[in-house]
């Protein structure tokens, strides 16, 4: 007995690979937080690499939301790449010349600038999900 329940649906298959990659992507950060010594998350460089993983994982979202529909939501690229800048001041905060606060506030300006850009994702989502469902 094959009901409707059973039949394959583009959006379901869709739905599996995002599935699939944000359980890659938690492995990803799991394996990051178990491995690293407890010191290793006081570094301004640990908080940039998880960011870093979780910008990843909404950009990898951005990328299937966007196969799905007709109107693509765009990152904010130039606070993408603010945020990427500041990451590498804070990564090289020790051959620029940078003291220690400094680096701190790099990092703190490129996690900001990551969880802008993230929020700024999510909510163009939500916008659109109840501007037109398609449900």
């Amino acid at each position: 007995m094959r009901g409707p329940l059973f039949v394959p649906d583009s959006r379901s298959n869709s739905r599996r690979w995002t599935v699939i990659a944000s359980a890659l992507l938690c492995c990803g950060l799991g394996l990051v937080v178990i491995y690293t010594r407890r010191n290793a998350f006081f570094s301004p460089l640990a908080v940039v690499v998880v960011a870093a993983i979780g910008l990843a994982a909404v950009l990898l979202q951005l990328r299937y939301y966007n196969r799905e529909h007709s109107k693509p939501v765009r990152a904010p690229v130039w606070l993408n790449i603010v945020g990427v800048l500041f990451a590498l001041t804070a990564l090289l905060s020790d051959f620029v010349g940078l003291s220690g606060p400094a680096a701190e506030l790099m990092a703190l300006g490129a996690v900001g600038s990551f969880a802008i850009s993230s929020a700024m994702i999510l909510h163009a989502f939500r916008k659109r999900r109840t501007a037109s469902p398609e449900q």
